[in-house]
């Protein structure tokens, strides 16, 4: 059974950094593909950053490009996304999950996906 384990959040001032962590568990065949997602009060679930297992493309929401970094580590079967120069409207639950998508392509983040529990990061002074 997949599991996914996500770390690494917190409270951070604006403009500092903060690294998620995703360990994940078990069998991955039926997602090729791993993302980060995450979901502020309020406001529906969005897709921030996917990373292909296949291919090793990747994919970044506008609002976080530049500024996050998603990457993996195959030996210890953990993704990673790594925030700079956080801001408050970065406040959220981030969510880690595999993703059916092959390329992390432009709808990635609307297809099935298997969740973590999720890691709360808040941005504020």
């Amino acid at each position: 059974q997949l599991q996914l384990v996500e770390s690494g959040g917190g409270l951070v001032q604006p403009g500092g950094s903060l690294r998620l962590s995703c360990a994940a568990s078990g069998v991955t065949l039926n997602y090729p593909a791993m993302g980060w997602f995450r979901q502020a009060p309020g406001k529906e679930r969005e897709g921030v950053s996917c990373i292909s297992r296949t291919v090793g493309s990747t994919n970044y929401a506008t609002s976080v490009r530049g500024r996050f970094t998603i990457s993996r580590d195959y030996a210890k079967n953990t993704v990673y996304l790594q925030m700079n120069n956080l801001k408050p409207e970065d406040t959220a639950v981030y969510y880690c999950a595999a993703v059916s998508s092959r390329s992390c392509g432009s709808s990635w983040s609307k297809g099935s996906a298997y969740w973590g529990q999720g890691t709360q990061v808040t941005v504020s002074s």
